[in-house]
């Protein structure tokens, strides 16, 4: 964005910011997840890794469709399945649900730091939900 002596974006400083904090969180998870996979081996490395790729295969859900979609567009059937595994509050939820519940298997938590660090780089580089046409949200 280009700006005249004397003005500013109001939009400016908030993204980045927002987008500052997204990093910031993706680092957080990504060394979560490090440290599970240290710490629990194989398993948890092999999970964060899945849950690190897993939210953009929703792609594929409607691959076929994607000659026929605008540049940038993803399929509006694929919508759904995009939007769901790109919200923070579906592993911060389970996450919550893993430190509570009587469940000890730590490369299920390793997965969830994968997939929130996936989430919180897309939202860092600009990438977000989807609207009902597949387009990127505002």
């Amino acid at each position: 964005m280009t700006a005249t002596a004397g003005t500013t974006t109001a939009r400016t400083t908030p993204t980045v910011l927002r987008r500052g904090a997204w990093l910031a969180s993706a680092l957080f998870w990504t060394a979560f997840a490090v440290v599970e996979s240290v710490n629990h081996g194989w398993p948890a490395v092999a999970l964060a890794l899945a849950f690190l790729v897993l939210p953009d295969l929703t792609f594929l859900v409607a691959a076929a469709e994607a000659p026929r979609l605008a540049k940038g567009q993803l399929a509006p059937r694929a919508v759904p399945c995009y939007n769901a595994m790109h919200r923070a509050l579906v592993p911060l939820a389970l996450a919550v649900a893993y430190t509570v519940l009587p469940v000890d298997w730590p490369p299920a938590f390793a997965a969830l730091c994968g997939w929130l660090a996936h989430i919180s780089y897309d939202r860092a580089f600009g990438y977000g939900l989807r609207t009902k046409e597949g387009f990127q949200r505002g």
